[in-house]
């Protein structure tokens, strides 16, 4: 049955972070285009870390059937957005814009779109048969670039040698499609990424041997 609305989609606390995501997502593609790699870094962790707790937040409502259905695909519309197609052009930029760059980049969203259409699927499946939280993640999630990306970029200002981001972003694609299963990280999981994503942000505003 047709839900009448006023205005098409849902707007309540349970998609704040995710919205915020995606438009913390968008600022660090226009930095990118700016040529401010070291501003896009931050908005990408910035990103990481509101989807990070975007899901505990949604679960504190009770939610009906469209509603969950409408969070999985906007988490992962936003995060094609924010882990897929700025880290995307973050490499193809900061590389030069050369065809490598080019090639290496569109492998890249395209395994990331993938990999977030099959998960939509299989999660909206699960959710109807099991209900309750998801446990694991089958593949490497397209999230973990908001650690990868930093880390590799301060890897690369100190080589001077932009195919460490390549490389990078080449076995990250390949994880996103391969069916290798990854225990989901909970409270002391998240600890250990924030602390790690403490450090690479203070890395990134002090600007230590970055091209700023």
């Amino acid at each position: 049955m047709e839900e009448r609305k006023k205005i098409c989609g849902y707007y309540d606390y349970t998609v704040i972070l995710t919205y915020i995501g995606i438009f913390i997502g968008f600022t660090g593609i226009v930095f990118i285009m700016e040529g401010k790699y070291r501003e896009a870094s931050i908005c990408l962790m910035i990103s990481g870390m509101c989807d990070m707790f975007d899901g505990t937040v949604a679960s504190t409502k009770q939610r009906n059937r469209r509603e969950k259905r409408f969070g999985i695909q906007i988490d992962s519309l936003s995060d094609l957005i924010c882990f897929g197609v700025l880290p995307a052009l973050f490499v193809y930029s900061i590389s030069g814009k050369n065809y490598m760059a080019f090639f290496v980049s569109g492998f890249y969203v395209l395994s990331a779109l993938i990999r977030l259409a099959y998960f939509n699927v299989m999660e909206e499946e699960r959710q109807e048969i099991e209900g309750g939280k998801r446990t694991w993640y089958l593949g490497l999630p397209v999230t973990a670039a908001a650690i990868f990306i930093p880390a590799c970029y301060v890897i690369q200002s100190e080589l001077d040698c932009t195919a460490v981001m390549q490389i990078a972003l080449i076995m990250m694609a390949v994880a996103f499609v391969l069916p290798f299963k990854i225990k989901k990280p909970y409270m002391a999981g998240k600890i250990g990424i924030l602390f790690t994503g403490i450090i690479e942000f203070a890395i990134l505003l002090l600007g230590l041997g970055l091209d700023v």
